[in-house]
């Protein structure tokens, strides 16, 4: 299943630019059956849950894309005709199936019967002609009597979809009513959580109950009858930030508010006092930007890493900072050696945009594969602007958990990642943000 010629099953229109060429594929075995994601851009869904391959069942449903299209797998086995032999059928099942058959045109046959005794009598009487006037009176009465017994029927239906359709929307009224039940909730320990008074036990407790929280939510968005009611009220940054999580693998049902505060503040700055720099390095260093993306798809990393240097830079190959680091990704020398680059008295390869986006996504994916887990892109990002070592003693000095301290949004929330750090991360994505919608920025 994709969007490319080749699939068998081959997905087109709104909503279809969440599915890869070659998205997904689903095989049997036996009685079972498996679904496996065919590395896509934006992944596979089974049952609101990401997967790489899972076995699936009928009546689950399979989402391609954080947002794309969905379907419903439906196993139907059905029967085998058997054509060979005679089927014997009792009395009793031709009764029970002729039975309303009879006891609707029952009545039509005794009508028929008196018009044909009324156009006897009336000919022998009268004479000639009066027959198709008699016939036609009886047809339309038949009709009538016909029409009525339709409507009745109608109505009964009609009658029985209003009680379900009421139900349905009551039933709807009750999931949203929830829905926002907890979603308060969310936000009530969102704002807890943002206290700079709270302790480790506090704020371990707190995420604790927002995980709870959040699943309970996520499994009523599954539901289809929350689905026909909702409506998605958050912002456009909101929505674009989820989208670009889920493609880096870190999606999250609740984003901290300070984090797209913080957000919204550097897109302020970049549409403000940074607009110059950001309409030139998306006008005329959009080659550039394009040369970069290039790069990172080879590398298979995120494409929208992408903005990285128009943060570091705003793609200014000549730029050098005070503490020494050069070049649009503005590597430091040991770094830049270390991953092949020349650095010396006569050449600066870090200046090259082609050979630094090289070494700095040999950086990056040295950095993903380094931290591992499921928001391992947004501690990467973390590690390139302080550097790996001093982002993991930041973290050992604050959390014990080895699990936890590969959590992005764990070490967010708790504020165990440093101060510039937790700057640095909304800086990036505000970029990305407008980077891949310009014209909504006014850019």
């Amino acid at each position: 299943m994709g969007r490319g010629p080749e699939n068998e099953i081959v997905l087109d229109g709104p909503g279809c630019e969440m599915v890869s060429q070659l998205h997904l594929e689903i095989t049997r075995k036996g009685d079972h059956f498996r679904v496996r994601d065919l590395d896509s851009t934006n992944g596979t869904w089974l049952g609101g849950e990401r997967i790489t391959e899972a076995e699936i069942a009928g009546g689950k449903t399979i989402r391609l894309g954080s947002v794309g299209p969905e379907f419903t797998f439906v196993i139907d086995h059905g029967t085998t005709a058997e054509l060979d032999r005679t089927v014997e059928i009792s009395t009793a099942t031709v009764a029970g199936m002729v039975s309303g058959s009879v006891s609707a045109s029952a009545e039509h046959d005794q009508m028929l019967t008196d018009a044909v005794t009324r156009a006897r009598r009336l000919r022998s009487e009268l004479g000639h002609g009066q027959t198709m006037t008699i016939m036609r009176h009886v047809i339309d009465s038949a009709l009538k009597r016909t029409h009525r017994r339709w409507r009745r029927v109608v109505l009964a239906l009609v009658a029985a979809l209003v009680v379900i359709s009421a139900g349905g929307l009551w039933r709807i009224v009750v999931l949203v009513h929830q829905k926002r039940v907890i979603d308060a909730r969310i936000r009530e320990i969102e704002a807890q959580l943002e206290k700079a008074d709270a302790n480790q036990e506090q704020a371990d407790r707190l995420v604790t109950q927002l995980n709870e929280y959040e699943v309970q939510a996520q499994s009523l968005e599954q539901n289809a009858l929350y689905r026909l009611g909702a409506r998605d009220s958050s912002g456009y940054v909101n929505r674009e930030l989820r989208a670009v999580m889920t493609e880096f693998g870190a999606e999250v049902y609740s984003i901290p508010p300070d984090f797209v505060e913080r957000v919204n503040h550097y897109i302020e700055i970049d549409l403000g006092p940074n607009k110059p720099l950001i309409t030139k390095a998306l006008s005329d260093g959009g080659q550039k930007l394009q040369l970069v993306r290039q790069v990172l798809e080879r590398e298979q990393l995120p494409q929208d890493l992408a903005y990285i240097p128009l943060v570091e830079s705003a793609v200014t190959q000549d730029q050098t900072s005070a503490a020494g680091a050069a070049g649009p990704w503005q590597l430091m020398a040991p770094t830049a050696r270390a991953f092949g680059l020349r650095v010396d008295g006569q050449v600066d390869e870090r200046k090259d945009l082609l050979k630094a986006t090289q070494a700095s996504s040999q950086i990056l994916r040295s950095l993903i594969l380094d931290f591992g887990g499921g928001s391992s892109v947004m501690l990467a990002l973390a590690a390139y602007n302080l550097g790996p070592g001093k982002v993991k003693q930041a973290v050992v000095k604050t959390v014990r958990d080895p699990i936890k301290q590969r959590n992005f949004w764990y070490l967010y929330r708790t504020r165990a990642l440093p101060a510039e750090t937790r700057e640095y991360v909304p800086k990036v994505f505000a970029a990305i943000l407008i980077g891949r919608n310009p014209s909504h920025f006014g850019l």
